[in-house]
């Protein structure tokens, strides 16, 4: 790092604290500026926001370390951008009308209350088990890669660059989502996703030129690396349903092969629970002042969300391609003897291209990006845990509680998501197979609530006891497979290498996890419409506006009249952009 680069990065933390600043000037003291920033966000930052939470760890050290190991495989999951249509299309007018803080609080409107807790609390579990723990990890991976030398004495003792990296992410994002709110997050992140995207086409553009250009990435590596299709078919398994047990979690989670049935049922389940469902996405929607902005906010960010698969994996391969061809001998550590990428080694590649190729001054700037895309990531999961546990929790067991208190409360409430945090640097640091088996986590508990949500708005004779059955039911399904698996991923004690071939846990662990997500959809979806067609029909008036049948001819019109045709124009564009990836990868 040079003078120059410390010079970008002061800048970067300068605009965070100016940012900050002004925010904290802007705020009142309600929970509807806090928690929604007043309900005021235009769509250029409710797209941003929504981009720059989603970037965080999984892309930084996952989708280049996936592109350096399997090529364009994992573009799948980034090209699920129309997932975020079907937010703008299909949810957002549901939402709008309900004028809700929190996705719990929807279900409550629509089924009961219960619904709102179990999904309350559920949700709080695995933001701090997975979006914290991710974010962390990653953090600690970028700073000890980029300033492996950085050590602070701190009691006595003396923290690595792991450490210093990942206190000084929570710390800093702590402090301005405690003082900012949802409108502090949402303008930083509008700031960082520009520097993201900048710094990120920066290392693709010098990553290229050093290479030698886009054909000799094409030359330096095998045309199944280009391929988003073979990666759906494994090596005898061709025309077949069978499950494929994967070798290992981190084997998986670079892709080695996601059978077809899997990608195309459900990774689109998964998909549309994270981009629809999901308050550390939607809350930045409800914070749009009507349906409008919120729509086009959303069909933004489907723009942005096409972007990874040139800034993020294509910058992985091109970092294999460097090593393989010897023109950055630093980046031969993610390759063996043979040339052939180190999966565990590969994670490192976005960082370590940072390191090695990058000139003075833009290594500083991509460097800015990469702490935007960190610390974005975990305030977007900090911000939604406070509006969780304020909304759906504290208000609901201290009703009446002053507009006053309920700020001060998410205030608290944030603090101590930073607190975890920070417990959690050194779990993180010493297991690394848990930061892989972790990313397994929203597959198992994905299904249910994606279940709720969709055949809840579009099949009205479904009620709150048949909602509150689906989601218990999928959730004791989903735990129990993470209760299978943890053993073995973490390979402690006896049962370091599995369990006795053949037996009922033996089983569960080596279904393909993608099956089993499968698998808890289809009982959830059963258990929904079992149970609520034994049980009573739910009142009509407190359904009106919340089905697709029940939407009264007044809020039909309103509806039309928030779109336009530029809007289903924009909307299709991203559609044809996602088939022409489809059809140029192909080997």
């Amino acid at each position: 790092m040079a003078g120059l680069d410390w010079v970008f990065i002061g800048l970067y933390f300068g605009l965070l604290l100016g940012i900050t600043w002004w925010v904290i000037r802007r705020s009142k003291d309600t929970a509807a500026d806090y928690f929604l920033a007043s309900r005021n966000l235009g769509w250029f930052i409710v797209g941003a926001s929504i981009f720059a939470s989603n970037i965080g760890s999984e892309h930084l050290v996952g989708l280049a370390g996936a592109g350096a190991t399997s090529g364009v495989a994992l573009a799948h999951y980034e090209l699920h951008a129309w997932c975020l249509l079907v937010l703008g299309w299909v949810f957002v007018p549901f939402y709008m009308r309900s004028m809700v803080y929190t996705m719990p609080e929807f279900l409550e409107k629509r089924f009961s209350p219960g619904g709102r807790w179990v999904l309350s609390i559920i949700s709080l579990v695995a933001y701090v088990l997975t979006k914290f723990a991710v974010g962390i990890y990653a953090g600690g991976v970028v700073f000890a890669t980029l300033l492996p030398d950085v050590q602070l004495r701190l009691f006595g003792t003396t923290l690595s660059a792991f450490w210093v990296g990942s206190v000084a992410v929570v710390a800093l994002t702590g402090l301005y989502t405690v003082a900012g709110g949802m409108r502090g997050v949402a303008y930083t992140d509008a700031a960082q996703t520009i520097i993201l995207i900048a710094g990120s086409v920066l290392i693709t553009v010098f990553g290229l030129v050093r290479l030698g250009g886009w054909h000799e990435l094409r030359a330096a590596l095998p045309s199944d690396m280009f391929n988003l299709w073979k990666p759906l078919i494994p090596p005898g398994f061709e025309g077949t349903w069978a499950p494929v047990k994967e070798p290992s979690r981190i084997a998986w989670y670079f892709n080695d092969y996601f059978p077809w049935l899997g990608m195309l049922f459900c990774a689109p389940i998964v998909g549309l629970w994270y981009w629809t469902t999901d308050q550390y996405i939607v809350q930045r929607a409800l914070a749009a002042p009507n349906e409008q902005q919120a729509r086009r906010g959303s069909i933004f960010a489907a723009y942005l969300k096409l972007l990874p698969v040139w800034i993020f994996i294509i910058p992985g391969m091109i970092a294999l391609a460097l090593a393989r061809t010897g023109k950055a001998p630093a980046l031969g550590a993610i390759v063996d003897a043979s040339g052939n990428p180190i999966p565990d080694a590969a994670q490192a590649a976005f960082p370590l291209m940072v390191k090695t190729i990058l000139p003075a001054g833009v290594r500083g700037l991509v460097v800015a990006g990469l702490l935007a895309a960190l610390m974005s990531s975990l305030a977007g999961a900090f911000n939604a845990c406070s509006t969780l546990f304020t909304m759906d929790i504290y208000q609901k067991l201290r009703p009446g509680v002053t507009q006053h208190q309920l700020v001060w409360t998410g205030r608290v409430a944030t603090a101590v998501m930073v607190l975890i945090g920070l417990l959690w640097i050194p779990v993180i640091q010493g297991g690394r197979g848990l930061y892989f088996y972790l990313q397994g986590v929203q597959a198992y508990l994905a299904p249910p609530i994606f279940t709720v949500f969709f055949f809840g708005v579009f099949m009205k004779r479904l009620n709150a006891q048949g909602a509150l059955a689906a989601l218990v039911v999928g959730f004791l399904l989903g735990v129990f497979r993470l209760l299978v698996d943890t053993p073995v991923s973490l390979q402690l004690g006896t049962l370091a290498h599995g369990y006795t071939p053949g037996s009922f846990l033996w089983i569960v662990n080596n279904i393909y996890f993608q099956y089993y997500s499968l698998f808890i959809f289809v009982v959830s979806a059963a258990t929904m419409v079992i149970v609520s067609y034994l049980t009573p029909v739910p009142a009509p008036e407190r359904l009106i506006g919340l089905t697709y049948a029940t939407v009264t001819p007044e809020q039909q019109q309103q509806s039309r009249a928030s779109w336009t045709r530029g809007d289903v124009l924009a909307s299709a564009v991203v559609l044809v952009l996602i088939v022409a990836a489809y059809l140029y990868f192909r080997g």
